[in-house]
């Protein structure tokens, strides 16, 4: 008998338990942890609220968290409600696929100013994360400014941006979306430090600006290198960069109240405030060197009455796990951390690919875990964390519990949502009770 724990219950997390399914069948028993009482990770809290079509992966995970030899064990925070260690003499091997859920610091003089969020925190706000929910961004400024040139500032800028119609079908929460429709944002500036030829934008992301009701995004031509460039790049980029070009030919659409506006070659120097609060990003223009973005001395100044800084994510430290602080993950080699615990997705490699690429980086790791670790030790496994558990007084969710609360959301929600997410874990545990 193959005893796994899984400590996420993310993409990464589901597609290792996948895996494990897999590799041996009904030999396997895998409890899959989480800190919070529902499962699916990135997917609940990080996916953008109006991209439901990607959201619909988390069928696939339920269908393995429904298999009698998966258990969820939600509301269990690892490193403090159990150990590594503890669980590492309970299981044959634990996995570590807790992401990346902090972000990385904007290290710049005024970071610290009021208003100015990084991208897990304004995200997760959107999205109903209970970490979050409480952020209450002051949106009554005119200016925005987005640092970042990944999918994730597009993210953010079209949140911004859209009307209470194109929120529709959407699981944005009400008290997120009562504070967007009410917003004074007349302007959206996306910072780069690079040009468009070293964006990370994809085109269905980047295409969705040019469909905005009532938003335009603005592109300056003299920020594109010569078309014929365009030739050199990967297929996807240069379908990017090709709608970057479409945007800047594109005549100003005056009646639309919103412009969202790329300004490329451009890094942040430092923040700008009055009062404790942000005003201003003071950028400094640079130049490509070798596909790095080189200072010119130059500056300049961008209105800012909010600041939402994307430029990376971080994955947390857990107590006796070795841990990378330059790259932001775990101490790992192809996954392997220490005899008996392994790491997937982000924790693994950093803040990189898509939610696909979970997948193949699970089904390697377990790979690797069933030719180095021996299985049936006699190891206590779902049977030694419940004594462990009823000795501390947990409350663990499981996932007939988060089946009751996930009911409790699509009965709640506005018209035109799926569901109404609690943000609140003490809600989310009472309503397992319905």
């Amino acid at each position: 008998m193959a005893q796994i724990a899984i400590v996420g219950s993310g993409p990464a997390g589901y597609y290792a338990a996948e895996a494990a399914l897999k590799q041996w069948g009904d030999d396997a028993r895998v409890d899959v942890f989480d800190r919070l009482p529902v499962p699916y990770g990135l997917i609940r809290t990080g996916v953008a609220p109006d991209h439901q079509s990607i959201k619909l992966v988390a069928r696939r995970y339920e269908a393995t968290a429904l298999n009698e030899n998966v258990r969820f064990a939600g509301n269990v925070l690892v490193g403090e409600d159990v150990s590594i260690e503890e669980l590492r003499s309970l299981y044959d091997a634990v996995i570590l696929a807790t992401g990346a859920p902090h972000d990385r610091p904007l290290e710049i003089e005024g970071a610290e100013l009021g208003n100015v969020f990084g991208s897990a925190a304004f995200v997760g706000w959107y999205n109903g994360h209970p970490e979050f929910a409480s952020l209450d961004p002051d949106l009554g400024g005119r200016h925005a400014v987005v640092i970042g040139m990944g999918n994730v500032a597009l993210d953010v800028g079209r949140i911004l941006a859209k009307t209470e119609a194109e929120f529709t079908g959407s699981d944005i929460v009400s008290h997120a979306l009562q504070q967007l429709l009410a917003s004074g944002i007349e302007r959206i500036t996306i910072l780069g430090r690079r040009g468009p030829h070293q964006i990370m934008m994809t085109p269905k992301e980047l295409g969705e600006l040019g469909k905005l009701d009532r938003a335009a995004p603005e592109v300056d031509p003299a920020d594109l290198p010569p078309l014929a460039d365009d030739a050199l790049l990967e297929p996807g980029l240069r379908k990017s960069v090709t709608l970057l070009r479409d945007f800047a030919a594109a005549q100003p659409d005056g009646g639309k109240p919103v412009t969202i506006a790329f300004d490329f070659f451009a890094s942040p120097h430092r923040l700008l405030g009055e009062g404790g609060r942000v005003t201003a990003v003071e950028v400094e223009r640079t130049e490509v060197k070798a596909g790095r973005a080189v200072g010119t001395g130059a500056c300049y100044t961008v209105p800012a009455s909010l600041v939402i800084s994307c430029i990376g994510y971080r994955s947390s430290p857990i107590a006796g796990v070795p841990f990378e602080e330059r790259e932001g993950r775990f101490a790992n080699e192809g996954g392997f951390i220490l005899p008996g615990l392994y790491c997937v997705g982000w924790a693994r490699r950093g803040p990189s690919g898509t939610i696909g690429t979970n997948r193949p980086d699970g089904f390697g790791v377990v790979e690797r875990i069933a030719a180095e670790v021996v299985a049936d030790r006699g190891k206590q496994g779902r049977a030694g964390f419940d004594a462990l558990a009823a000795k501390r007084g947990l409350d663990v969710v499981t996932f007939s519990d988060w089946r009751r609360i996930e009911a409790a959301e699509i009965a709640a929600a506005r018209e035109g949502s799926p569901r109404e997410k609690f943000v609140d874990i003490a809600a989310m545990i009472a309503a397992r009770q319905n």
